[in-house]
């Protein structure tokens, strides 16, 4: 035991001392001012999302408090307003803020409830290519319910359409701290997209030799969303005597190689 500990701790390090050196911070987000950033975010269109939640711009779903964004989950008591049983906060740099190439991370922690579904992901400013995740879709981090893990996972045509998911793997399955602050994130390469979680590598995503289309469409300029989603088919039916719950971010940062 006493061995493994000490194997773990130094891959912790290595990780750190890597990221030092191979990454310089080019902007960051801590979320210290009164109000959210209006230059860099919005609050994301109620339209987005199809699920028994609405994302939704009542300031009760959103709170800026010591340093941290709280996003949450809560019971719609006024249906003339919204006609979905739940209202959740979510934000994005949806035409104000982009990234291409260079590591994206995310300081994050989420409470459990049944059918709560927090993510962090990442959609393509402007694509070439048309039609349903030609684009593609950067999944950072995707939470169920009470899980002690979350999903980080990659769609496009390719992955989508033509189900070729596997060919190479397109998702991987990592466990976190629960209910504590973990760091999630991604760095976009011209070949390939690398996860990681604490600091720790999780996958890689490469682009590969193939006459199918749409296998790697992600080395364009991507905006960010984080949302506190509430139920679907994937996470199942709302708890609502589960509810308020809330997605709460320390920071977001952003970085280039040196």
């Amino acid at each position: 035991m006493k061995r493994i500990w000490l194997f773990w701790v130094a891959g912790l390090l290595f990780s750190a001392c890597h990221h030092q050196k191979q990454w310089q911070l080019v902007w960051e987000e801590d979320f210290n001012a009164a109000r959210l950033d209006t230059s860099v975010w919005s609050m994301i269109s109620p339209e987005e999302f199809e699920r028994p939640s609405s994302v939704s711009y009542d300031e009760r779903c959103y709170e800026i408090r010591d340093g941290l964004l709280i996003l949450r989950g809560i019971v719609n008591e006024d249906f003339q307003k919204d006609s979905s049983a739940y209202l959740t906060g979510g934000i994005w740099t949806k035409g104000k803020q982009s990234f291409k190439r260079g590591r994206i991370e995310i300081r994050a922690k989420m409470e459990g409830v049944q059918g709560a579904w927090p993510a962090i992901w990442m959609l393509p400013v402007k694509s070439h290519l048309k039609g349903l995740l030609h684009g593609g879709e950067i999944d950072i981090m995707e939470r169920l319910n009470h899980d002690t893990f979350v999903y980080q996972t990659v769609h496009s045509y390719y992955t989508h359409t033509l189900n070729e998911d596997d060919n190479p793997p397109s998702s991987a399955i990592v466990s976190v701290r629960p209910n504590e602050f973990n760091v999630y994130g991604v760095d976009f390469y011209p070949d390939s997209l690398v996860f990681h979680v604490n600091g720790v590598k999780t996958f890689t995503y490469p682009r590969i030799d193939t006459d199918k289309e749409g296998q790697f469409p992600f080395d364009i300029p991507q905006y960010l969303l984080i949302d506190m989603q509430l139920g679907g088919t994937w996470v199942g039916e709302v708890d609502p005597t589960g509810l308020p719950v809330e997605m709460t971010i320390d920071w977001v940062r952003h970085y280039q190689q040196k």
